[in-house]
């Protein structure tokens, strides 16, 4: 049992949280699970299977660690990259395959062939049409510095439901289910009893709710979860977080995410049902605590609210219930209207920070949005209504845990704060 195996196992079983860096290694280390899977721990892990005469590489990370993962890989072994299977077409996923596609150029092999699912190229051109968006919301769920890329390497040949063929003597399965994206596809090689599963499972709690991207499907995620329980396998190896080895604890793993994703699914669709708005269903539908406090399904990247609201957007649509928000005025003519009954930008702003202080953040973000809707950035007053803003969003990101928020809040705290510094 390698260390990764050995590290998991003591989460897993002794219930062991160590945050979430711990949980996911991201040094472009090496390290050979067990005889024949080698796995590069970055951005988005590359996992290689040895079988055959070559490798089979499963997902080739984010651009700048190509590069590394193929060094880390060749320091392993020299069979060329027969095959690379895209788990799913997210960039950090599918971004280093030039680095793969320039050793077997070097090495004087054949070029890798490439498979995904059929929906992966779909998405390659949504991503360069919506490239300047995805560059906007990139920088406010990661802080900046995390270039999208215009151009993508495409699959060679696709796949609709399941596809398999064999390498030597090992037979690779794959399987399509829809869950972070509608292109995922996840590996089982039955003679390793392993699953290479992809973005189903990430040691956080899934994300399936991501406020600025495209719908998720978290009543496919845990069908898809479900499928892999099915096969028992004994080792399950994510894309992002550490490889867990064993039956019944992958079992385990796998059941306690499947249940946490079907009681969102079973709350917040009854609500739906018995008329519910969305409000009320955002504020009422919980994760019960004997899963949001499991080591793998802490809400440190998304969030159980972000996932219930996902859920309506695809039963529900985008009407939330409420009629007033159907066709609403304009978020600045709002401000100005709330501002003028509270005695102004400035007095507004102020009691934004007395609601803060008594530790109503969510009351407390609205009441700062309207002041600084309310005023023009040159106003006299707009200066000290943005160092007040700033300030909410301050307190109201180092209240969160998960990274989307985080981001979202930041990103107006620093806003404000540059008009304020102006």
């Amino acid at each position: 049992m390698t260390d990764l195996l050995a590290t998991s196992a003591r989460y897993i079983d002794d219930g062991v949280y160590e945050g979430p860096q711990a949980n996911n290694p991201t040094d472009s280390s090496f390290h050979e699970i067990v005889d024949g899977i080698g796995m590069v721990c970055a951005f988005s892990h590359v996992w290689s299977l040895a079988a055959g005469d070559g490798l089979t590489v499963f997902d080739t990370s984010l651009g700048p660690f190509g590069a590394a993962a193929v060094a880390a890989l060749r320091g392993w072994r020299s069979d060329p990259f027969e095959t690379i299977v895209y788990t799913h077409g997210h960039v950090d996923h599918v971004s280093g395959t030039p680095a793969f596609l320039d050793d077997a150029s070097s090495s004087g092999h054949d070029r890798p062939r490439l498979v995904a699912h059929e929906n992966a190229p779909t998405r390659f051109d949504r991503y360069e049409w919506t490239n300047g968006y995805n560059q906007v919301i990139n920088a406010r769920q990661f802080g900046g510095g995390l270039a999208f890329p215009s151009d993508f390497v495409r699959p060679d040949e696709t796949f609709r439901v399941d596809h398999a063929w064999t390498a030597g003597d090992t037979r690779i399965e794959l399987h399509h289910d829809r869950g972070e994206t509608d292109d995922h596809a996840w590996a089982w090689v039955p003679e390793k009893k392993a699953i290479f599963c992809g973005d189903l499972f990430i040691w956080v709690f899934p994300n399936a709710g991501n406020p600025q991207k495209v719908q998720r499907y978290a009543a496919d995620w845990a069908v898809a979860l479900r499928k892999m329980i099915a096969l028992e396998p004994e080792l399950l190896l994510p894309a992002h977080g550490l490889p867990i080895a064993g039956k019944a604890r992958i079992a385990s793993v796998l059941d306690n995410t499947a249940a946490a994703i079907e009681g969102l699914l079973e709350d917040t669709v009854g609500m739906m049902n018995d008329g519910a708005t969305l409000d009320e269903i955002v504020h009422t539908v919980r994760v019960p605590a004997r899963y949001a406090e499991l080591p793998y399904l802490r809400g440190t990247y998304d969030e159980p609210e972000f996932v219930v609201r996902n859920i309506w957007r695809l039963y529900g649509g985008w009407y939330d219930g409420n009629p007033a928000r159907l066709k609403p005025p304009k978020d600045d003519t709002v401000a100005a209207e709330v501002a003028s009954l509270a005695g102004g930008g400035l007095a507004l702003s102020v009691r934004a920070l007395e609601v803060a202080e008594r530790g109503d953040l969510r009351l407390a973000c609205q009441l700062a949005e309207w002041a600084a809707g309310a005023v023009a950035d040159d106003d006299p007053q707009a200066r000290e209504i943005h160092v007040n803003r700033a300030e909410v969003y301050r307190r109201r990101r180092r209240s969160e845990s998960s990274l989307m928020s985080k981001g979202i809040f930041g990103t107006a705290a620093a806003a404000s704060e540059a008009i304020a510094n102006d």
